[in-house]
């Protein structure tokens, strides 16, 4: 069997980091299915609803929350979740792809095969999301999981937009917070340098009403 990995929300300073991995027949994978990013909203969900009741797809998904991301190198984090979605999903003897997660492919692929072991065999390669049926399954699955999860962070604290830095809607959002609250939301990747700009400028604003 082969299988694919990709991750979405690897950029964003709201919310968590998801990873995925697809294992399945290549048959088995719908047509259309593309990199998460050149597909809309309706499609990507429609096509993330197929690969899920599709009983030939193993999938597995990984969460990667902000608290572990600012405890952490993201590159290191990056290389575990690919490694524990895989896992998730491949048995001796599986092929495998990544979409690359460092500037190096093949140091990428060589970091994710240490944590899986000599069973699997793993390449990795920069923009497989977009030539590789099964890694841009794996980018539909992750994707679909941000989306959901970005929903859930607007459902607790109201418009929270995309949760990227360049959103003015998240920078708004962080800021109101602050504000308010005096601190960042738990959602917030405080090692980020959006919040820390967040917080710098709250600061320098109470110090100037003395």
């Amino acid at each position: 069997m082969e299988f694919g990995v990709d991750e979405a929300g690897k950029g964003p300073v709201l919310g968590s980091m998801f990873v995925a991995a697809v294992a399945a027949p290549r048959e088995a994978v719908p047509d259309g299915v593309a990199d998460s990013k050149a597909l809309a909203d309706e499609r990507r969900e429609a096509l993330a609803d197929r690969l899920r009741a599709d009983d030939r797809v193993t999938a597995a998904v990984v969460a990667v929350p902000p608290a572990r991301i600012d405890a952490a190198n993201l590159n290191d984090l990056l290389v575990a979740a690919h490694a524990e979605a895989a896992g998730s999903v491949a048995r001796p003897g599986d092929a495998g792809l990544c979409d690359a997660g460092d500037v190096d492919a093949d140091r990428f692929a060589a970091r994710v095969a240490d944590r899986l072991g000599p069973a699997l065999d793993l390449e990795a390669r920069h923009g497989a999301d977009g030539d590789d049926d099964l890694v841009a399954a794996a980018s539909i699955l992750a994707k679909s999981a941000r989306e959901a999860h970005v929903d859930e962070l607007a459902a607790e604290y109201g418009a929270v937009g995309s949760g990227y830095p360049g959103d003015p809607t998240t920078r708004s959002f962080l800021r109101r917070h602050v504000g308010e609250s005096g601190d960042l939301p738990d959602c917030a990747r405080r090692s980020w340098a959006t919040s820390e700009a967040v917080l710098a400028a709250d600061e320098q604003s109470a110090l100037g009403e003395f």
